[in-house]
């Protein structure tokens, strides 16, 4: 069996952060795996284990210059990975996002795909979706179990009041959430041989995606980035008796009672 996992390269959380004048974010520090992928990779290996043969790919859109990050997938068990490094590509929606993974995934179409819900650096939650669509699969979102059973991919599906029970034919496109699986810790033997591992690094050209991605590709533009109001504080009161009688009076005056 093998599985793609699509994985995202974000600067790292504990370093602050800045934009640039075009208001994306500056990714010119470090790099490391987004951490709502590492459910994606742990899943991944646990159904290729399962099946007792195959292999789980990486793929990712970004800069090569720091790889850290998939090396990091590879440290856990990823066989190889695939990165589009591309100038053009600085300035793509998540549209644009998606047909280049596509392109990528389509040279050689796996048996399961697998996304997280978000990256932690974009929040669309559109792009998984997207990559189904031009890939002509069927999708299935928010998985909290996965399985595989024969040409079958069953799926519990998070709702607001529990799970759906959902399944697809396979190849598809599986969105899991953090809760799916915990990640295994890479240990000092994956991470050795995950020096050794292949990673194949592409441009746009060799994606025939000239003109498709990148700014000149683009339906979004940021033209502006607004810090977000800071919040007020609230109201204190000292109880002298008629605590109580306060935070009712409040509900009612917010129509809670």
């Amino acid at each position: 069996m093998n599985v793609v996992v699509c994985v995202k390269q974000i600067p790292d959380p504990a370093a602050p952060q800045a934009l640039e004048a075009s208001h994306n974010l500056n990714r010119s520090g470090k790099l490391i795996l987004d951490e709502a992928d590492t459910y994606g990779v742990e899943m991944a290996l646990q159904l290729v284990d399962k099946a007792g043969g195959g292999e789980v790919t990486v793929v990712s859109m970004g800069s090569a210059s720091d790889v850290a990050g998939l090396r990091n997938a590879l440290a856990m068990g990823a066989a190889k990975a695939v990165i589009v490094s591309d100038e053009t590509l600085r300035g793509t929606d998540a549209l644009g996002t998606a047909k280049v993974l596509a392109a990528v995934i389509a040279r050689s179409m796996p048996d399961l795909i697998l996304c997280a819900t978000e990256s932690s650096d974009g929040y669309t939650g559109t792009t998984p979706v997207q990559l189904a669509q031009l890939l002509g699969l069927p999708s299935i979102t928010f998985a909290k179990s996965v399985a595989v059973d024969g040409s079958l991919v069953k799926v519990e599906r998070q709702t607001e009041s529990g799970y759906d029970e959902v399944t697809a034919p396979l190849p598809a496109l599986v969105t899991v959430t953090a809760g799916v699986v915990e990640p295994r810790y890479a240990s000092f033997k994956g991470i050795m041989a995950a020096k050794g591992k292949p990673v194949e690094i592409l441009s746009v050209a060799d994606l025939g995606l000239e003109g498709q991605v990148g700014p000149a590709g683009a339906r979004q533009e940021i033209v502006d980035v607004v810090a977000a109001e800071a919040r007020q504080s609230g109201e204190k009161y000292v109880d002298d008796g008629d605590g109580a009688a306060k935070i009712v009076a409040f509900l009612e005056s917010i129509k809670v009672l």
